[in-house]
């Protein structure tokens, strides 16, 4: 009983098999620790003690039932000790006591001896999971108390992004997304790109003939393979001149 000097209030439970031993174990406890209170062990569920008004409980014998241990757990105070004694099976009471909550058991000969956590059973405490990480925060800190250097957003852009790209470059076909004519172009692409490639290989005019009669009406009334297209309207008979186009 040595192990418990310093606890100043203890619980004796007893049953009918240790009842013998009842006044000598009491006496015992009392001799180290003062007055100690005694209750059976059938009636420790109904106990009129307050919970956590024990620093040792002692068990004369181990319990059949684990709920006395969940009785016991109440009664003790955060800190507590559990003393059972004359334990025939210490490995799977220890089991059974760790379940309930108890914890550094000891054992020594046939006895255990176990802890009450130093916290009141149901009790809680808010966690916090979102601290900030002060070393990261302080990156970002921007002091309005001190000029700080920022980007003029028109030193972004030169004067060569600001410029509007040219609208020819802007001439793609829908299919091909290029500058050229897709197999059944029907937007007039093809004959345009047709029509500057004559353009650029000087188209020989010398002999050309009027398929239609109506060449000279201008380019509203010439086939898309005429070679007066993009020239102006003239007289029927003119002699008309078609120059290189760069």
């Amino acid at each position: 009983m040595e192990q418990f000097k310093g606890l100043t209030s203890a619980l004796y439970v007893w049953s009918e098999s240790d009842a013998k031993d009842l006044e000598a174990n009491v006496q015992k406890i009392s001799e180290v620790i003062g007055t100690a209170s005694v209750e059976n062990i059938d009636r420790l569920s109904q106990t009129t003690h307050s919970k956590s008004s024990f620093d040792l409980i002692f068990f004369a014998s181990t319990p059949s039932s684990p709920s006395n241990y969940e009785c016991a757990l109440k009664l003790l105070k955060p800190g507590g000790k559990l003393f059972i004694q004359n334990v025939s099976d210490i490995s799977a009471v220890s089991s059974e006591l760790k379940l309930q909550g108890f914890v550094n058991p000891t054992e020594n000969d046939k006895n255990v001896t176990v802890e009450k956590p130093k916290y009141e059973v149901g009790s809680s405490v808010k966690l916090s999971f979102a601290k900030k990480n002060p070393a990261v925060a302080a990156v970002w800190k921007i002091d309005n108390d001190e000029d700080e250097e920022t980007i003029d957003p028109d030193d972004l852009l030169d004067e060569e992004d600001k410029a509007l790209p040219d609208p020819e470059s802007l001439r793609v076909c829908g299919t091909t997304g290029k500058k050229k004519a897709c197999k059944n172009c029907s937007c007039g692409l093809a004959e345009e790109l047709e029509a500057e490639s004559k353009k650029k290989a000087g188209v020989d005019t010398s002999n050309a003939k009027s398929s239609c009669g109506s060449c000279y009406l201008g380019d509203a009334f010439r086939c898309s393979t005429c070679p007066y297209l993009g020239m102006p309207a003239f007289k029927p008979g003119e002699k008309v001149e078609l120059g290189e186009t760069y």
